[in-house]
Parts: structure tokens; C-alpha cells; sequence
């Protein structure tokens, strides 16, 4: 492992703290809101289903309140309508039935594909993948050969996209595990993955992403900030044994970056992938989950991104309760302020592959609280929701408009849970549902800046990352005690917005209009 020189690592704690209050807050807590559901959803299967297991969270009707689709792998995958009745309420969950039947499916991303204003659903499965049209209320119809993806019939665990320059309709990126079709499998059997650039109101014929090392997230994200986004592939080293590695491809024209470009050959057990920009710099940081090391990479800038320093708190190598000191194994990871005092904390879904024994059995999902000098402390074990159980995918999303980041964990043989913020003297917050005209109705790939003083908090618009989950829901901002911001918007075509101001603790709907923002 790579470690900073002590200078570094002050330097990096200096740009973490950078402008924050220094108020004391609460300790997180959660209340366990799995009985709001109308019955338990559980990721069920064998062999094909020892990944996968993710959420898509996405507001489908409208109302302001998301919405939960919930995979099931052997088990039919479930729409949840959000019914709770008041902001800060009790969380609640209705049954939908407006989509078709699914079976197989390992996880799933909401995006607007066709411009019209409703969120659509790529569902991956084990066996062809899906493509949901929403038509408005929830209700959704398949649109796969309609809109000309080709479906594949592969086991699909990673997914990502983005709008591509000149292109109406966006570029997928879709990612195969291990070949079933190999009989010498499964290792050093990986299957290849796809690109499925859009084409004119339809997708044209898949280009191949080779070779392939197992593929369990990626995420399209302009890493750099120089207006060009790239595709990172996170590959587990599990069934590639020996010739894999961590990828990072450039779209156009396809191309994979070597080590003569300073990628480096990173190998490990790659699972998830979460990004933020935690130094105040601009650049976005990466999280990738491992079995043992969860591995917090830095962006140093200029394309280089350097091992964070051990002693930041993020490794996460074994279980923090319990006496099993065996290696944890991590899944979904995402960032998000939960306690709302302007510093991103850390959420990770851990969890068995199976009964795999060099690996902890009961490993508690982490809750890492980035503290005032910038290194990150576990706080699951007196928040709630460290349970046991073999989590997968996840989410880190405000449920009931209180402007608290609740949890959604998805569990391979054990119920989904659903975890209520009830943290209390939280900070102040902002959430910012973003809109533009025309293709790309959410601003894919736009970054937006949000100023308190002279402190700027970055985040990216982006379909991908996590493990097998993603969502379509407003960027959440945590202010600490400002009480007021100042809001710009990099739109994915490079046009800067003017700074507007706005006011404190409410969702913000930002739409573009020319070099201004209008904000409702």
C-alpha cells in the first residue's frame, strides 16, 4: 500500500476541514423501518446470485418521495411505492404493480433515456436484460426491442452512463461476470462487456469492452475535470485469479488506458465503487470495496490518484463488533453527509459471499462519520443498522423529505431493510434536483458547486458506481450552520451557470436557462 509522507497527509487533512463550523454534534441514529414494507423482499438464488442484490431509488409518480425497486434474484424483483405521509414522517411502503413480472434480476439504475420527462428502468439479470420504459404513475412497460438494446443473455452485475457528446440518447456501459457459458469456468473464465452508444432515438449494436475481468461496478465520471469523461471498471480478482486488473477505459474513440499513461495495474477484489470529492479541490475521490482492504483512492490531479494513508479510517479491513477477525467483505459503497455538518461520511454494505470460510461470516455493514480533521471514525455500532445479515447493494437517500440521508440495504438470503435518519441537531442542508431541455433532461455528467463562504462542496451527476444500485434523486448537500449558499452549475456541455443564491433546508428544482439558473 502506497502511504502519504506526513506533509501529505496534513495537506489532506487541512483540504477536508477547509471552511467547516466546528459544532459537536449528535452521534447518528436510526430507527429500523423494515415493517414499513408490505412484506419482506429478499435476494434469493445460488450460483448466479452469490452477486448482484441491488435497489434502484427514483421518484416515479411525482410526488417528491422516492420510490423503491428491489431486486430478487430466484425471487420476483419488487416495486415499492413510497406512501409516507408527511415530511419527517414515518416512513411507508405500498406494493406496486404497474412493470412487468421479473425474475433474474441481479439490479437495477434509473435514467430518463428518451428525454420525455419519466424516469426508465435498466434492469440487469442473469439471462437477458431489460429495459423498462416509464410511462408515467409508476407504471412501466418493456421497451428493450422498441429501443433497440440488445439484451445479451449474460450474468449482468455492473452498469453505468452517460450522454455523450452530439448523441440525443445515452451510452450505456454494461458488464458481464463470469462466462456460464464457459465450460472450463469459473475461473479465468470472465465474460467480455459492452458499450451501447445511442443512436438516433434507438441503440445501436454493442461494441465489445475486452478483455474482461469480472466485472461488479463501473462508473462513467469526468475523474479528470477536463469536460471528458471515462469508464472505470472494478473486476474481481476472485475469478480472474491472475491476469486481471482494475480498468479504465476512454469512450471515443474506445480505447483502454495502460500504465505508460499512469493507470496503474491496481488488482484486488473490486466490488463497489463510490465517488466524491472530499478535499475541496474539485477532483472527485474513489472508494473501491474489497474483501479485507476497502481501498480509498485520492485524486491527486492530472490523472493520478494516490492510496489514501491508512491511518484516515477508511480501510474498514474486519468487523468493528463481534470477535470474528476475519477479513470483511465490501459491497455497495456511497457517500453522503449524514448527520448533515458539511463533511461526507461513508456508508459500505458488507457481507459474506456465502459461507466462504476465510472471510468474516457475520460482518456488520460500516458507518464511517468523517470527523473535523478529516479522517473518518465507525459509528454503526451505535447508529443502528450493523446488522449481520449478507448485504449487497444499498442506497443512501432522503425517503421522507426531512433532509436526512436514510439507508436502503438490500440482503442476499434475509430481508431488505429500510433504516429511518433520526439523527438528531442535525445540520443544515440542501437538496438540488437538477433539469435541462432536450436529451439529458437530468444534466448526466453536469457538476454541481455549491459555495458557502469560501468553501465550495463538488458533486457530479452520474448513473453507475455503488453495486448493482443506483438512484435517480436530488444531490444532497449538508451545510453544517450556514444558513444560506451560493449555487453553480458546470453543465456536461462545459457551459458554466452564473452564482445564484439560495435559500437553506428545502429541495431546490435548478433548471437551465442560458447562462442563469431558474430555481423554483
Amino acid at each position: 500500500m502506497i502511504r502519504f509522507p506526513d506533509a501529505a497527509i496534513g495537506a489532506v487533512a487541512a483540504l477536508l476541514t477547509f471552511g467547516l463550523g466546528q459544532a459537536v454534534l449528535a452521534d447518528p441514529a436510526f430507527i429500523d423501518r423494515a415493517g414499513a414494507l408490505p412484506g419482506p423482499q429478499i435476494y434469493a438464488g445460488d450460483w448466479e446470485h452469490f452477486v448482484g442484490g441491488g435497489v434502484a431509488v427514483f421518484d416515479c409518480d411525482a410526488d417528491g418521495l422516492p420510490e423503491i425497486y428491489a431486486a430478487g434474484g430466484s425471487n420476483p424483483a419488487r416495486l415499492f411505492l413510497n406512501r409516507t405521509a408527511a415530511p419527517g414522517g414515518q416512513i411507508v411502503f405500498a406494493e406496486g404493480d404497474g412493470l412487468p413480472a421479473l425474475t433474474g434480476v441481479t439490479g437495477a439504475y434509473p435514467l430518463d433515456v428518451d428525454g420525455d420527462g419519466q424516469l426508465d428502468l435498466m434492469v440487469l439479470r442473469a439471462g437477458p436484460n431489460v429495459l423498462l420504459r416509464g410511462l408515467g404513475q409508476c407504471r412501466f412497460a418493456d421497451a428493450t426491442a422498441e429501443w433497440g438494446l440488445d439484451p445479451g443473455d449474460h450474468w449482468t452485475t455492473a452498469f453505468a452512463a452517460t450522454w455523450e457528446p452530439g448523441h440525443d440518447w445515452p451510452t450505456f456501459a454494461i458488464g458481464n461476470y463470469v462466462d456460464r457459458a464457459n465450460p472450463k469456468g469459473p475461473f479465468e473464465a470472465c465474460d467480455v462487456n459492452q458499450l451501447h452508444r445511442g443512436g438516433a432515438g434507438r441503440f445501436e449494436a454493442p461494441e465489445v469492452l475486452a478483455p474482461g475481468f469480472c466485472a461488479l461496478s463501473m462508473l462513467i465520471s469526468d475523474w479528470k475535470r477536463n469536460g471528458v469523461p471515462d469508464l472505470r471498471i472494478s473486476n474481481d480478482r476472485h475469478y480472474y485469479v491472475r491476469g486481471g486488473y482494475e480498468q479504465m477505459f476512454a469512450l471515443s474513440p474506445l480505447r483502454e488506458y495502460g500504465e505508460a499513461e499512469g493507470w496503474p495495474r491496481v488488482k484486488l477484489w473490486g466490488m463497489g465503487i463510490g465517488s466524491r470529492d472530499l478535499t475541496g479541490d474539485g477532483l472527485p475521490e474513489v472508494m473501491l470495496t474489497s474483501m479485507a482492504d476497502q481501498l480509498l483512492q485520492i485524486n491527486m490531479g492530472g490523472g493520478v490518484m494516490q492510496d489514501a494513508p491508512y491511518e484516515i479510517g477508511t480501510y474498514a479491513t474486519a468487523p468493528y463488533k463481534g470477535d470474528d477477525g476475519r477479513p470483511s467483505t465490501g459491497w455497495h459503497a456511497e457517500f453522503g453527509d449524514i448527520d448533515n455538518d458539511g463533511r461526507d461520511d461513508l456508508f459500505i454494505a458488507k457481507g459474506n459471499v456465502d459461507q466462504m470460510p476465510s472471510n468474516a461470516i457475520h460482518d456488520p455493514n460500516n458507518l464511517l462519520m468523517q470527523q473535523a480533521d478529516g479522517s473518518f471514525v465507525e459509528r454503526g455500532g451505535v447508529a443502528g443498522g450493523g446488522t449481520g445479515e449478507r448485504s449487497r447493494g444499498a442506497g443512501l437517500v432522503d425517503l421522507n423529505q426531512d433532509g436526512r440521508l436514510d439507508i436502503v440495504v438490500m440482503n442476499r438470503r434475509a430481508p431488505m431493510e429500510i433504516w429511518q435518519n433520526v439523527t438528531e441537531g442535525t445540520g443544515n442542508w440542501l437538496e438540488v434536483d437538477l433539469a435541462q431541455e432536450g436529451a439529458n433532461r437530468r444534466g448526466v455528467g453536469a457538476w454541481v458547486e455549491l459555495r458557502v463562504g469560501p468553501r465550495v462542496q463538488a458533486q457530479e451527476v452520474t448513473v453507475g458506481g455503488g453495486h448493482a444500485s443506483g438512484h435517480a434523486t436530488p444531490l444532497h448537500f449538508g451545510l453544517g450552520q450556514a444558513t444560506s449558499a451560493e449555487i453553480r452549475v458546470i453543465w456536461p456541455d462545459g457551459v458554466a451557470s452564473d452564482w445564484a443564491g439560495l435559500a437553506v433546508n428545502r429541495v431546490a428544482r435548478v433548471t437551465r436557462d442560458g447562462a442563469a439558473l431558474r430555481i423554483e
